[in-house]
């Protein structure tokens, strides 16, 4: 009979799997008398999917917090590597799948500058209004989820009934409801459908009913109320350094706004306000985007009233694919059609950057091209990734319940971040 092996004979990396358990983002030992180390998700409905916190407690305070991504792995910047520069178009609906013409709108702009192509004024200001119903339905759902999560159940029924309707639009101008891929280079893939104009100005107007419905439901409630204010203040200087954009940086009094800043699309053409609060708790950030709903509510009107005549694709017959009826009867636009689609269009060597803002924030596109017909290098700066980091400033020192409300303040996109 063989002798009984020794532990470390079984399973001789036992050691190394205990040392892994520990908290080496802080050196802290799991087993203290003084704190304790959990983990929070990546299954627990605030983490809202795939976001997993390791977070050292003592009792129920929190003395430190990690968040530890890495979960979806869906290669989309390496993807855009082996595809033609138009078929990288549908992998950008999936960063942020809450704003998919945003992430349209951010990669066709710097592919634009790499072409220098004009773009017609209906196509960027059919730019302007989906944007803006994208941030729409992207504070829908950040939203409902954020009341859900503090247990107002109410708010995120309400919410995605409204949401619906925008979802019915989306489907109506591009025949999806998520993944739109609607924005292209050069322009919008189609001319929005009769009678869609009326559709979505009949929402606009209904919609500030709505919200005031919301805030009715959450403004006075003292449990929301309770759970929000005085929670999760970050100081502008703190948020700055962590590289926070978006509603969460303007809470903090830094007043930004891509849109009005640095202006693309024609957003120097539209009057609106940019929202911005001293307070930088999770109280101001809910406020603060129940008011930028009401600005976007507002572009929209604009977007409706002055809508353009004209093409909606710039006048580049070999960069974009020619109207189906020329097909038909040209020789030359049924070769130009073969060629995009089969061999792609060369774009010039250079890089090039692209900034939008985005419903979470700063979002950035870095192109790269080697003069061959699919990009060399593609690179998604999203504001979920940086306004993530910034977590455990929020969450040090609050209790364990405080970190469910600060984790919905931020509104993240977990596509947005592990990429």
């Amino acid at each position: 009979m063989s002798p009984v092996a020794a532990p470390d004979q079984i399973n001789p990396g036992i050691e190394d799997v205990v040392a892994d358990a520990k908290f080496h983002h802080h050196g802290a030992d799991p087993i203290s008398d003084q704190t304790m180390v959990i983990n929070m998700g990546p299954q627990h409905p605030s983490t809202h999917g795939v976001l997993r916190l390791v977070l050292e407690i003592d009792g129920e305070t929190v003395v430190s917090l990690a968040p530890d991504i890495g979960y979806l792995h869906t290669g989309i910047e390496k993807t855009c590597e082996a595809k033609f520069y138009q078929q990288v178009v549908p992998l950008t609906d999936r960063i942020d799948y809450l704003s998919p013409m945003t992430n349209n709108t951010a990669y066709a702009l710097a592919v634009e500058k790499l072409l220098d192509l004009e773009i017609p004024e209906k196509a960027q200001w059919l730019r302007v209004l989906f944007n803006e119903l994208m941030r729409l339905n992207s504070h829908l759902v950040w939203l409902g989820t954020h009341a859900m999560d503090i247990g107002a159940l109410t708010v995120f029924l309400y919410c995605f009934r409204e949401r619906e309707q925008l979802m019915r639009i989306f489907e109506a101008v591009s025949g999806q409801r998520m993944m739109t891929s609607y924005i292209r280079i050069g322009g919008v893939s189609l001319e929005p459908p009769l009678g869609l104009y009326d559709q979505i100005r009949a929402f606009l107007l209904d919609f500030p009913s709505k919200i005031d419905e919301y805030e009715g439901l959450l403004q006075n409630n003292p449990i929301w109320i309770k759970r929000l204010k005085g929670v999760g203040y970050i100081s502008p200087k703190d948020a700055i350094a962590l590289g926070v954009t978006g509603p969460p940086l303007r809470a903090a009094g830094i007043d930004f706004d891509v849109r009005r800043d640095m202006p693309y699309s024609s957003y120097e053409k539209f009057q609106f306000k940019v929202p911005v609060s001293n307070d930088s708790d999770v109280w101001a950030r809910y406020v603060l985007r129940m008011q930028e709903m009401r600005e976007s509510v507002k572009i929209c009107l604009q977007a409706l009233d002055g809508m353009p005549e004209g093409r909606i694709v710039a006048d580049a017959p070999k960069i974009i694919l020619p109207d189906r009826e020329q097909m038909k009867t040209q020789m030359e636009s049924l070769i130009h059609h073969f060629k995009i689609v089969t061999e792609g269009f060369a774009v010039q060597a250079g890089e090039a950057t692209s900034s939008v803002e985005a419903a979470h924030g700063m979002m950035n596109y870095y192109v790269v091209s080697d003069g061959t017909a699919k990009p060399y290098r593609v690179h998604m700066r999203n504001a979920d990734y940086s306004n993530l980091q910034a977590l455990e400033t929020m969450c040090k020192g609050r209790l364990l319940a405080d970190v469910v409300a600060v984790i919905g303040s931020i509104d993240i996109v977990l596509g947005a971040i592990d990429r």
